[in-house]
Order: structure tokens, then sequence, then C-alpha cells
């Protein structure tokens, strides 16, 4: 499975399209085709890229504790996770990815963003909400241990 790590700027090209990072395409499973699938964060201003795979994989862990066929709010649930989503594939020559203008909406992207490696999943954000979403040093140790001691 891809650990991705790091932080990438780009821009937006006049078709909307973006440069997928080359750090990033070296840190993916060798072999396997680069393809993702691309959602609006649940909690963040962001978008999150899922390899195909790990996209299945997530993907069926929800499905497995919902019954949508059966159960009408686990069916308006589960259509509410499926909407909204794109399979973006960086171009084998130039690697641009094409991401739905109205995912980029979603998050506010006028021109730059920043790719953030997340471990198994890359995060897109508009620059300016990247810079805002980061917390400073004493909140991260303060979090740290609530959370982990």
């Amino acid at each position: 499975m891809a650990k991705f790590i790091g932080e990438y700027n780009a821009k937006l090209d006049d078709k909307g399209r973006l440069v997928f990072p080359s750090a990033l395409k070296a840190l993916a499973d060798p072999g396997i085709l680069l393809r993702f699938v691309i959602k609006k964060d649940l909690f963040s201003p962001c978008l999150e890229m899922y390899s195909y795979e790990e996209w299945e994989k997530q993907s069926e862990a929800v499905k497995a504790r919902l019954n949508p066929s059966f159960n009408r709010e686990h069916a308006t649930l589960w259509r509410a996770y499926m909407s909204n989503r794109a399979v973006v594939e960086p171009d084998e020559k130039t690697g641009r990815i094409l991401i739905p203008k109205h995912l980029l909406n979603m998050i506010g992207v006028n021109r730059e963003v920043i790719f953030a490696g997340n471990d198994y999943k890359i995060e897109v954000w508009a620059k300016e909400s990247y810079q805002s979403s980061l917390i400073g040093e004493d909140d991260y140790v303060s979090l740290a241990e609530k959370l982990l001691s």
C-alpha cells in the first residue's frame, strides 16, 4: 500500500489541469496504474485522493456497516457517500490531472493548490485554506499529549 508524504504546490493551467507531483508519483506502488478516486473531505475544506485500491478498501468497509437495500437511512447515507466522486489519472507524458471543476469549487480553489501526502491518501487544498488549517507547535504538542498519552 502506498504511503504518501510531503507537501507540494501546483497551479491550475488555463484548461483547469494540475501537474501531479512527481515525488508523490514515485511513492505510489510500483507497477500499479496511477488511478485515484477523489472526493470532498467530510470534516475539512479539502479534497481527498485515494488510490483506486485504497478507495475500494475504504468504501467496502463503509458498505459492510450498511444495508442500503432494505434500510432507507442506510440507502440515503450510501447515496450521499458515493456522490461527488471522480476518478482521475495523471497523464502518462505530462503528469497533468483534471479534477472536475465542481470539486475544486467545493474547496474554494482559485489558482494554486497544495497536494499534501497524508499516509494512505493525498489531500488537495486551496493554498490559502491549507495555510490557515495548520496548527502551531504548542497546539500540536498539547493535542499529541491529550490523544496519545
